[in-house]
């Protein structure tokens, strides 16, 4: 479904969604890199488990909750991916600590 331009061959960089290594182009969101592996959510709704993907990809809708090297509830389509990033998707409501 998300294929990059066969015209166009950006540098790639080693990511890990959900463990899986995947090769990413680099300047990519971590939104992207989650698209371009194929999942069928990011995250699940906090009330009904509705699963979401990415929706508008700047920050607006918060659809693209994830958990990125280990810090929750992060804006995925915000974050540039980077040599090594380990994204997961993010399942229900956000834990608060005190």
């Amino acid at each position: 479904m998300f294929r990059t331009r066969p015209d166009h061959r950006p540098e790639t960089v080693q990511v890990f969604v959900e463990g899986r290594s995947l090769m990413v182009p680099e300047g990519s969101s971590a939104a992207a890199a989650i698209l371009i592996a194929g999942l069928p959510a990011m995250r699940e709704t906090p009330v009904t488990g509705s699963p979401r993907l990415a929706w508008c990809m700047m920050g607006i809708c918060f659809d693209c909750l994830a958990e990125i090297d280990g810090v929750a509830n992060r804006q995925a389509c915000m974050v540039p991916v980077a040599a090594g990033m380990r994204i997961a998707r993010q399942h229900g409501a956000r834990e608060v600590r005190r």
